[in-house]
């Protein structure tokens, strides 16, 4: 495991870059799959990374608190050395509940990860839905337990997500998402 903190070249107020990927239930998903909601969090994410299986109730509780929020994961680490991240994994994790929140996708090509910066899991990207776009409104640890052991005080993916659901602006910074790398295949 390689530790890392997410620095994405995405800045607030850009597009979210698109993406058409396999979720565990064998359909395809884009970003417009989500558009009847008033905000999208898209987090790379992964089933082996202690740093990402820590916040698998927190992601599925916000997919139950927040009716206008889709909350999507996505799995960057389609690597041949890592089997405890296949399709197949993840679609055990779905049917078990561990994983229970809008969709869980397959980033077969690593290309969405790479598009998005992503460089960690688990790395939050919280989008807007703005003039039939979705736009960055926030990029950053969903709260402040930097460890997996570590029991959460603050909350700021609920935060952002509130705000964006009222209209308002996130007032706290981007903070970096800390986690296991992303299992990047040699190219």
């Amino acid at each position: 495991m390689v530790l890392k903190e997410s620095d994405s070249e995405l800045a607030r107020g850009d597009t979210a870059p698109e993406f058409e990927l396999r979720a565990t239930d064998g359909t395809h998903y884009s970003p417009e799959d989500f558009a009847g909601n008033d905000a999208l969090l898209v987090v790379f994410t992964c089933n082996h990374c202690p740093y990402a299986q820590a916040k698998f109730d927190h992601l599925n509780g916000l997919s139950d608190e927040f009716d206008d929020a889709a909350i999507v994961g996505i799995n960057p680490n389609a690597n041949a050395e890592y089997p405890d991240d296949s399709y197949e994994n993840m679609v055990e994790l779905v049917a078990d509940g561990t994983v229970d929140y809008d969709a869980y996708l397959y980033d077969e090509t690593q290309n969405v990860a790479r598009e998005y910066g992503a460089v960690c899991t688990p790395d939050p990207f919280l989008f807007a839905r703005v003039d039939d776009d979705w736009h960055l409104a926030y990029h950053g640890r969903l709260d402040d337990a930097l460890d997996p052991d570590s029991e959460p005080t603050e909350f700021y993916i609920e935060e952002a997500i509130e705000s964006i659901l009222t209209g308002e602006e996130i007032e706290h910074p981007d903070r970096p998402s800390r986690g296991c790398s992303i299992k990047w295949r040699e190219e």
